[in-house]
């Protein structure tokens, strides 16, 4: 990879996770303020995202589009995967006993294996470095949240674990994709009439609570850290491997935590710093692991 090429990937993929980060304090205000109820926030968000994403590929793309018209159309199962994403999470918040702790310890458990699992049945094995910076990664990841884990209902547990999963494989659908912002434009399209029947249950069928700050909260979820941030972690999808991309996401709680830091005046504490320590490390080795070992052994030879 070129160093053009390279410093383009660590920019994208620092906004991809700033964005990240951001969705979760989005959510969290929202739902765990009870400001709107789990299906009108899923709603909103992805119209939202359909809305500011459709605006960009329009004013960017539209005419590139015509005269390439199968060059970034997304997919109707990363559209699945996405939409399974948003709804289980968005339920799956409201039915954990608590809120982040345990939701992200099921979260990004699920993400991790699945893009792990996958990335092995395709046939990639890793290097001992990347083993050993998985688990330090992940050891700092649950040290950070053990003091707000506790045990989930089941349907929680459930719902959370399918958002997972699905938030890995639309990542790993991601990895090929060659227009990012029109693949995530077309993947947040593709959600229509899912969405649309999203709502027409959650105004039967369910009790609706919405309120202003609960609507702004998830247009700016939906928008700015979904629509925007998804297109941008597409775009740093292509300079890293599946194993990377995945524990790279173990940043995003590490940077919550320090947002709360810098806005909130929270202290920063010896969890924190031990846990993005061992994050960090584990980030490192995953990253450059392969690269140190595969040199050195060439150089061997």
């Amino acid at each position: 990879m070129t160093q053009p090429a390279l410093l383009m990937t660590v920019l994208y993929t620092l906004f991809a996770l700033l964005a990240f980060a951001g969705n979760s304090v989005l959510c969290r205000l929202a739902l765990g303020e009870q400001s709107i109820d789990a299906g009108s926030f899923t709603v909103i968000r992805l119209l939202s995202g359909i809305a500011v994403l459709s605006t960009l590929w329009y004013l960017t793309q539209k005419r590139k589009a015509e005269t390439d018209p199968g060059r970034g159309r997304g997919s109707w199962t990363a559209a699945l995967m996405l939409f399974i994403y948003a709804l289980g999470f968005s339920y799956a918040y409201i039915s954990l006993d608590t809120g982040t702790g345990t939701g992200a310890l099921i979260l990004f458990g699920a993400v991790q294996i699945t893009m792990i699992m996958v990335s092995l049945f395709r046939g990639t094995r890793l290097v001992w470095a990347e083993w050993l910076g998985l688990a330090l990664a992940f050891s700092g990841f649950v040290y950070l949240l053990k003091p707000a884990i506790n045990t989930p209902s089941l349907w929680g547990f459930v719902l959370m674990t399918a958002a997972g999963v699905a938030w890995g494989m639309y990542t790993l659908k991601g990895r090929g994709s060659v227009n990012p912002l029109a693949d995530t434009h077309f993947n947040f399209f593709r959600t229509l009439p899912l969405v649309l029947l999203t709502l027409l249950f959650t105004l039967t069928l369910s009790h609706a609570v919405i309120t202003v700050n609960g609507v702004l909260l998830a247009m700016l979820s939906g928008a700015i850290a979904s629509g925007i941030g998804y297109a941008a972690w597409y775009r740093a999808l292509s300079g890293l491997s599946a194993v990377q991309a995945a524990v790279l996401q173990l940043l995003v709680p590490v940077i919550a935590a320090a947002g709360g830091v810098v806005f909130t005046d929270e202290q920063i504490t010896t969890r924190l710093l031990i846990a993005a320590l061992l994050v960090l490390g584990g980030i490192f080795l995953v990253v450059v692991g392969r690269y140190y070992l595969l040199v050195r052994r060439s150089s061997s030879v």
